[in-house]
């Protein structure tokens, strides 16, 4: 079986040879950019033998803000147009991989929710987190209007990763649910509607499409209020929110599930058998996992991106013993 038909069938809940296995990371300096992201991108895939291709953003995480001195400035947020470069340029990028690796593997791209676009766009401009949740309080319709504007924006990147740079669907990042930021109701009242704007868009184009549930830095979430998200397969991070993968497939309503590794990292820490394990242990920790779920319905990989100083080795060692069973 090849690797495109093998993911398909993964994500379809078909046969399957062998259970797939992806992981990704953060690229960094003049590998975040151009030609040479392009090229890291496709090295990384090749020399890791890995099912299927996961383009990382990077260099496009901001969304371009105006400037936003007080709540009310969120108004002035405009959808940017197709030929804008925070656009353009994330299109070109993904038509380069596919046009390289595509007839091999599926290859999604990662696209940010427009709460998380809208932090990081913030972020750039110099405004913190805080700001961004007292600007919510002050004037939530403003923050609200720009996310739709944001989310419009995302979701005509969503359209044409798919539609012209050949994406098999969009790897789509949420974030927010931490305890903490907003109750339930708060968040489908604030946030819900931008999320599902821009994921329900990039159904419209494929029917490929994969939720991350992302529990960044270690933050768990409310995990309900992602729950029902329309999408094929759902990543979580199963080792910071206590959801192993034989329960969370319930949870998530049997759709496939993608992870099982834990991949948390920082300047001081790396944390999981990926980074601490030798041969044996992670050859053995990988079987047990397609043991325990089955290898219906199941896309192995991790809670989130791995640490970029990993060995990739390492990620040799999952993908040969997943392609043992």
């Amino acid at each position: 079986m090849d690797k495109r038909t093998r993911v398909l069938n993964a994500m379809n809940k078909k046969e399957v040879d062998h259970v797939p296995v992806g992981f990704w990371f953060h690229f960094g300096g003049e590998e975040a950019v151009g030609d040479a992201c392009v090229k890291a991108h496709l090295n990384y895939y090749r020399e890791t033998d890995l099912d299927f291709v996961k383009i990382m953003c990077d260099n496009y995480f901001p969304f371009p803000l105006p400037e936003i001195k007080c709540a009310s400035d969120w108004k002035k947020v405009k959808p940017l147009a197709e030929d804008h470069p925070f656009i353009r340029e994330q299109v070109e990028r993904a038509k380069a991989i596919v046009e390289a690796i595509g007839s091999e593997r599926c290859v999604f791209y990662n696209v940010f929710a427009p709460f998380s676009s809208l932090r990081f766009g913030a972020e750039a401009l110099g405004l913190s987190d805080a700001d961004v949740m007292a600007h919510i309080r002050e004037d939530k319709n403003a923050v609200m209007q720009a996310l739709d504007r944001i989310g419009q924006s995302n979701a005509l990147l969503a359209e044409l990763l798919i539609t012209e740079a050949g994406c098999d669907g969009v790897y789509y990042c949420v974030q927010g649910g931490e305890y903490d930021r907003f109750t339930p109701q708060e968040y489908r009242a604030l946030i819900r509607p931008s999320d599902l704007y821009v994921l329900e868009h990039a159904n419209r184009f494929s029917d490929n499409n994969i939720i991350h549930m992302c529990g960044w830095a270690g933050n768990r979430n409310q995990l309900s209020v992602w729950q029902d998200y329309p999408a094929k397969v759902v990543n979580w991070a199963v080792h910071v929110e206590g959801l192993d993968l034989e329960e969370g497939r319930y949870f998530i309503g049997g759709r496939t599930s993608l992870g099982g590794f834990e991949t948390h990292w920082d300047e001081h820490t790396q944390q999981g058998i990926l980074y601490t394990g030798n041969k044996q242990e992670l050859q053995e920790y990988t079987r047990n996992m397609i043991l325990n779920h089955g290898k219906t319905g199941l896309m192995l990989g991790g809670d989130c991106t791995i640490d970029a100083k990993l060995s990739w080795e390492r990620i040799r060692w999952v993908v040969e013993a997943a392609r043992s069973m």
